[in-house]
């Protein structure tokens, strides 16, 4: 191979070492910044990331919570439950069957209460005292009226019945 006459002039071979020697000298420059950066970046990405999971995570529990509470909600906010107690049952010598016949009766005629919104219960209790006031239940032979002595409506309506001859 033949060497290219610039050998022999001194200052050309000073600027070809001198931009062998520069290339060098910033090929480690950009390698240590583009290190540095990379470095710098990354940690952040990967602190972004645990953060992004951790927001994901609160994100899933929020949304639990709010759908439990959803569903808590919606099943108090209505009548689930019809209770109806005969107190004065040993007055007249009922019998436990006797008792739950008209209870169930009562029941019955109420049970349109059920799985509605406690304001709607709470604006028809007079509805419902005067639906179980006028009926008149025939049991053994004799007919007997009910009276409301208690009402109590949140997501149990829980009726207390006085009855008595007709």
């Amino acid at each position: 191979m033949r060497m290219p006459p610039y050998f022999s002039r001194p200052a050309w071979q000073r600027f070809f070492a001198g931009m062998a020697i520069g290339g060098i000298i910033s090929w480690f420059f950009f390698l240590y910044i583009f290190g540095e950066w990379n470095e710098k970046y990354s940690k952040e990405i990967k602190k972004q990331r645990e953060e992004i999971a951790d927001l994901k995570n609160d994100i899933k529990i929020w949304q639990e919570d709010y759908k439990e509470l959803n569903k808590l909600n919606s099943q108090k906010l209505i009548v689930q439950e019809i209770k109806v107690k005969i107190q004065n049952s040993d007055k007249y010598k009922l019998d436990s069957f006797s008792v739950f016949e008209i209870e169930d009766e009562i029941k019955e005629d109420i049970k349109m209460m059920s799985a509605k919104d406690i304001e709607t219960v709470f604006n028809s209790s007079d509805l419902i005292v005067r639906i179980i006031e006028n009926k008149v239940f025939k049991v053994n032979d004799k007919r007997f009226r009910a009276e409301v002595k208690q009402m109590k409506i949140y997501t149990t309506l829980s009726i207390k019945v006085n009855i008595m001859l007709d």
